[in-house]
């Protein structure tokens, strides 16, 4: 099993995304929320903390505003991992592209704006740490939801969940292309996923728009269509061959070592691009 990083020494070493994923990678969940709560306070930026205890489980989730303005735009990546798992790619490097580019936005806020960063607990355990915070915090203002997972391989983004046409689907569709990202090519829109999911369906629940988001290999995307979209009959399910980045999914490969960074760098810029394009727009 791949060792755990010194903490210390990501809290004093780089600050890009995969840097930061080895604050979490081959940790205990637990051992995970801590380290989000040391590098929010290392860094200096102000976040409040969101603890709830159910049935299921419990957790502890963190919020991060940067910007100011009615408005909302929500990011989220959860913290923790499945059991024997690293968690590299599920969900560490998510949750360092949303702590860098909060240290992006504490420098240079939006000022029509409001980036509210959620990095919730127990998306594991069925979305548990994202429906305790849709229900017991208040949710006016938010315009759109945006959850990050498998954001470390490959290089072309994936918006998923989004069976719909909605005017934030548009914000986003519209930020993407501005950077040369062209539909079906180098970014896919991708309806309903009936087996996997993320935290953003806790919001969608709660009438908000909401979207996964993700980045795989362009050389894959038309097979891993056909895989999540319907896993147990593709051509997968026979020949046993399971497509990047789902190969390591939930497994002990999911390791530090196969995190890309320009896959990394590829959502950093959609996000700074959808920010810039939402701070622009009118309320």
């Amino acid at each position: 099993m791949e060792q755990p990083t010194r903490l210390q020494d990501v809290l004093d070493g780089p600050r890009d995304p995969v840097a930061l994923a080895r604050l979490l990678v081959a940790r205990t969940n637990e051992e995970r929320e801590a380290a989000v709560v040391a590098y929010l306070t290392h860094r200096g930026l102000p976040f409040t903390r969101h603890a709830f205890t159910s049935s299921e489980g419990r957790g502890e989730n963190f919020q991060v505003d940067m910007g100011s303005g009615d408005r909302i735009l929500v990011l989220a990546a959860h913290h923790d991992a499945v059991a024997g798992s690293p968690g590299a790619n599920d969900n560490a490097v998510a949750v360092g592209i949303l702590l860098s580019l909060a240290e992006t936005l504490a420098r240079r806020p939006p000022t029509r704006l409001r980036v509210r960063f959620v990095f919730p607990a127990a998306e594991e355990l069925g979305y548990l740490g994202a429906r305790c915070y849709v229900q017991d915090r208040p949710l006016d203002g938010i315009v759109g939801v945006l959850s990050l997972e498998l954001c470390g391989i490959g290089d072309s983004l994936v918006l998923w969940d989004a069976p719909d046409e909605t005017s934030f689907l548009r914000a986003l569709t519209t930020a993407l292309e501005r950077l040369g990202r062209r539909r079906d090519e180098s970014y896919h829109v991708v309806g309903h996923i009936p087996v996997f999911g993320s935290d953003h369906r806790a919001f969608a629940a709660a009438g908000i728009p909401a979207y996964g988001l993700s980045v795989v290999p362009a050389r894959e995307a038309e097979a891993l269509r056909q895989f999540v979209l319907n896993p147990m009959q593709s051509p997968f399910a026979a020949s046993g061959r399971i497509p990047a980045p789902f190969d390591t999914y939930h497994t002990p490969g999911d390791a530090l070592s196969t995190l890309d960074p320009a896959a990394a760098a590829a959502v950093f810029a959609g996000l700074e691009s959808i920010v810039t394009d939402l701070d622009r727009a009118r309320p």
